[in-house]
């Protein structure tokens, strides 16, 4: 009788008005809606085609004004190109993984006018897994994978096919957080003409396919905590006439990062530098093979590269692991002059090379083109070594290449300065690991070079540790090699300038 009373007065309320039938809570204030892809028609069963799915939840969320659409632990097949739209974020949960496809239904490459200023890959967008233009505040976020599963073309792909994971272009406010990349094609992520990136925990394994990440004619960068296993180039910045004009490049952060490359290079401007590249600062990076370069400079096509600073970088297996050059490729629209690299900083800074080697290098070009305000503090670096004594002429130079192969074998087995100006060493050293009979460095053609607590080991057959030709004002002060004797000095046609 009690329960028949309580049912009673229950059903009196609601006529009356006096209780309410339950309502779905709205979401907290300042907390994006969530577009579930499972509540829009996605599988997740790992065959059949997703991306319409994908598409519907995306086009929902950019109508109500923005939100996040979230991928629940599953597998979700993308055959098409899925096209991004602004104010959304994608949230791959623990356990979600979207994977590429081989059906060759992705969006075909657009023409492009300007082409011809760039590899292929870089001139075309439309042909990725995902495509977005001129979109603002856009984001992949979570703990999930995108994997193109083998998929992606590494070359020129045909209609249909996809080479690259990510690609954007005049975008601005972009978030990678949390997520894996892998097996990306030619790319895993190409961004281009965008502004105010930011990136954290961002996990890139393209050991097997080509590039991690391309980050070109952007600013407003912001990297941390990045783990980036390429085969080409693992995280480089450059700058292209993709886009029909030359555009500026700067105001970036990376930090607290771990980055390879199997056959090429690890981080690294360039080759492609249209664009001027200005404020980069990048810290606490540990770099674990690069068959080029580790710490790789470029002005190939007219750029002016300035104000870089490295601090606190590891380097080991590295082929060549510091190297910068002026080339004059100028593969950029409005015919474009050759470049520039100045005030470039590295501060506490060790390297372990690995065969074959290519000598640590600044490479300028003549006249007004020379590399310029160049710091060393605390850098030491070890080489393989176990050259003989050679010629210490000027060494053979590509100036339309880039790779560090361009330059024939240094005369030097530590550092070769070919057309530099205001270098300065500090506390700074180099070794070899097997005997060699080059000096540990050459300077060429240059001016105000200063090397100060400089440690260089010695050559059993070297003709001496230290060679100056064509030098104005160098300046060698309170340095030795390993076994602490003064280091042998020869200077040609050289002034020293130690006041």
């Amino acid at each position: 009788m009690k329960r028949i009373a309580a049912l009673a007065v229950f059903v009196l309320a609601i006529v009356f008005g006096l209780t309410q039938a339950p309502t779905l809570a709205a979401p907290a204030a300042g907390r994006a809606a969530t577009f579930d892809v499972k509540d829009y028609g996605a599988k997740a069963d790992g065959s059949t085609n997703d991306t319409g799915a994908i598409e519907k939840a995306i086009n929902a969320a950019n109508a109500a004004g923005g939100g996040i659409v979230e991928f629940p632990s599953g597998q979700y097949k993308s055959k098409n190109t899925v096209h991004l739209k602004s104010d959304v974020t994608l949230q791959l949960d623990s356990g979600a993984t979207i994977l590429g496809s081989s059906a060759d239904t992705y969006d075909k490459p657009e023409a492009n006018p300007n082409d011809d200023y760039q590899d292929y890959g870089h001139s075309h967008f439309h042909n990725a897994m995902f495509y977005g233009d001129k979109l603002t505040n856009i984001g992949f976020t979570g703990s999930g994978t995108i994997d193109g599963a083998g998929n992606l073309i590494t070359g020129n792909p045909d209609s249909g096919e996809a080479d690259k994971i990510i690609s954007l272009t005049r975008c601005k406010g972009l978030t990678l957080s949390g997520i894996t990349l892998r097996r990306g094609g030619h790319f895993a992520a190409l961004i281009n003409g965008c502004d105010d990136v930011t990136s954290d925990h961002l996990t890139i394994d393209t050991a097997s396919d080509r590039d991690g990440w391309n980050i070109i004619s952007t600013t407003n960068v912001t990297v941390t905590d990045a783990d980036i296993a390429a085969n080409d180039d693992a995280l480089v910045f450059k700058s292209d006439y993709a886009l029909g004009a030359k555009l500026p490049n700067g105001h970036v952060k990376v930090r607290d990062s771990k980055l390879s490359a199997k056959c090429c290079n690890a981080l690294m401007f360039g080759s492609e530098t249209c664009g001027d590249f200005t404020d980069y600062d990048f810290r606490d990076i540990a770099i674990t093979g690069a068959d080029k370069s580790g710490l790789g400079m470029v002005s190939m096509d007219g750029s002016n590269i300035s104000d870089v600073h490295y601090r606190d970088i590891t380097m080991t297996g590295v082929h060549s692991p510091i190297m910068l050059k002026i080339g004059t490729r100028k593969r950029c629209g409005n015919n474009p002059g050759v470049g520039h690299i100045s005030n470039v900083t590295y501060d506490n800074i060790t390297g372990t090379g690995n065969s074959p080697s290519f000598s640590p290098t600044l490479w300028g070009e003549s006249g007004a083109n020379h590399i310029t305000d160049i710091t060393f503090n605390k850098v030491d670096l070890t080489v393989p070594g176990g050259n003989d004594t050679m010629s210490t002429g000027v060494p053979s130079n590509d100036a339309k290449e880039y790779n560090p192969k361009s330059i024939g074998t240094r005369p030097a087995f530590g550092w070769y300065l070919h057309n530099a100006d205001r270098v300065t060493f500090t506390d700074s050293s180099v070794r070899f690991a097997d005997d060699d009979g080059r000096p540990a460095v050459i300077a060429n053609t240059g001016s105000g070079l200063k090397f100060d607590h400089f440690t260089a080991q010695r050559g059993g057959d070297s003709p001496a540790d230290v060679m100056f030709q064509s030098v104005s004002g160098y300046c060698l002060s309170d340095s030795a090699d390993t076994s602490g004797r003064a280091l042998r000095v020869s200077a040609s046609g050289s002034t020293e300038g130690c006041a």
